[in-house]
């Protein structure tokens, strides 16, 4: 059981978390003909913008309701107004992810009675969703955020009763923040390869290959879940919520519909990918494919050449909740001992860490923690960390803005494991060369 402590400095010298309107704008991407809007000043938007271009590599949609010192005195309700007709008559979006901000927050704008008032008074809103989430920049994280997104948008699936229509081969797939686009592209391949038809929400995957769907620049989303799949997510017979953090969007889904569904802490490692694996097998009745049996014995192989070079090895990481489980328990499997854990936010998984402490701040922190470790892991933010105490870094998290093909890297399951375990195994063996 890890003690959980809270740095007690009043100010963030080296900030390790992103905000929330970061988190459900990166949900929000994972939705087909999309429009992301945050409430708030232009700036608010610039700031989310700026992190996930940086992180993505690509430009994607995203609006303002562009309030100004005048509009926050007086109310920003004829902002909001102005700016959804403007975006369903310009941009016709199928959905609209409306995120508010730490300005509009502090305000206490009703937004629930406002999006009612403007249904009533704009029918062409009736045939277009609109996901508003609560995410207060002054609290919580990206990923508090993201998992937020997700909840508002099991939320406004239409409630059915027609449960005897449910497809046996469907399941809904709840990703949290800690999956890349290749992790869930990977995820899909192997819920195909049961037999099963997976419905992710949200599918961050299609951001892989936005420009090659499209050649113009969309005023929507061209990528991710469709409006279409996410109404057919009643007829799923089972949630599988990937990620602690996806428990909440889980539990929705079975309140509402009466579905199934298991947590998965993670799927990185034998013994993890392994129930993953089980679980759709039981799922769908059939045994597990022979390629994964293959690649289960290459992980195995890899993991007794590699082991070597993890054992005894002290690592600082410093990740939001979800991917620290992930990362710590993988490395904690290979025999890799944990100097140093530093989060962002409490976590029901924080405490059930076999490791003595986990310490929610920042990155100056990590810094003060980290010395005398052999490995760091954390996003690129902490790159001069590295620089400074001379450590070797391996980049996780959000964002990652100097190295290319990250979005398209996997940690899941038994080919994940294994590019997971020789990307850090190849930094611990150039370091134990260095030394010779």
């Amino acid at each position: 059981m890890a003690i959980i402590s809270i740095t007690s400095t009043s100010v963030a010298v080296n900030p390790l978390k992103q905000s929330q309107p970061v988190g459900a704008t990166l949900a929000f991407l994972g939705l087909q003909g999309m429009m992301p809007m945050l409430h708030g000043s232009p700036g608010c938007s610039a700031f989310t913008k700026v992190v996930l271009t940086k992180h993505l590599g690509k430009v994607f949609p995203l609006s303002s309701t562009a309030m100004t010192e005048v509009s926050t005195i007086l109310g920003g309700e004829e902002n909001i107004e102005k700016a959804i007709a403007k975006l369903v008559q310009i941009s016709q979006p199928k959905m609209i992810g409306l995120c508010t901000t730490g300005l509009t927050e502090t305000r206490g704008d009703d937004m629930g009675r406002l999006l009612k008032d403007m249904r009533q008074r704009y029918s062409e809103l009736s045939q277009v969703p609109i996901y508003l989430v609560s995410t207060p920049d002054f609290k919580g994280t990206l990923q508090d955020g993201f998992a937020a997104a997700v909840e508002s948008i099991v939320k406004e699936i239409p409630q059915t009763t027609d449960r005897q229509n449910c497809c046996p081969k469907q399941i809904t797939i709840l990703a949290s923040s800690a999956f890349t686009p290749g992790d869930l592209q990977e995820i899909k391949e192997i819920v195909s390869a049961f037999g099963l038809q997976s419905i992710v929400v949200p599918d961050i995957s299609g951001l892989l290959n936005i420009r090659a769907l499209d050649d113009r620049h969309s005023l929507v989303t061209s990528g991710g879940t469709s409006l279409p799949q996410l109404r057919a997510i009643p007829h799923s017979v089972f949630t599988v919520a990937l990620g602690e953090s996806m428990r909440g969007a889980a539990r929705i889904l079975s309140q509402k519909f009466c579905t199934p569904y298991e947590v998965f802490d993670t799927v990185s490692g034998l013994e993890a990918a392994d129930k993953f694996l089980q679980a759709l097998a039981d799922i769908r009745g059939v045994p597990v494919p022979v390629k994964y049996r293959y690649q289960r014995l290459q992980l195995q192989d890899a993991m007794l050449d590699a082991h070597f070079y993890f054992g005894g090895k002290r690592v600082s990481l410093a990740l939001e909740p979800d991917l620290l489980w992930s990362t710590v328990s993988f490395l904690q499997s290979m025999g890799a001992q944990i100097h140093a854990a530093v989060t962002t936010a409490r976590s029901p998984l924080l405490e059930k860490l076999q490791i003595t402490s986990v310490t929610i701040g920042d990155l100056e922190d990590f810094e003060q923690l980290a010395v005398g470790s052999d490995l760091l892991i954390s996003n690129s933010h902490a790159v001069t960390i590295s620089q400074r105490l001379t450590i070797p870094i391996y980049r996780q998290g959000i964002p990652i803005y100097d190295r290319l093909g990250h979005n398209q890297s996997t940690k899941v399951s038994y080919r994940g494991t294994m590019e997971l375990l020789f990307d850090i195994g190849n930094l611990l063996y150039e370091q134990k060369e260095a030394k010779v």
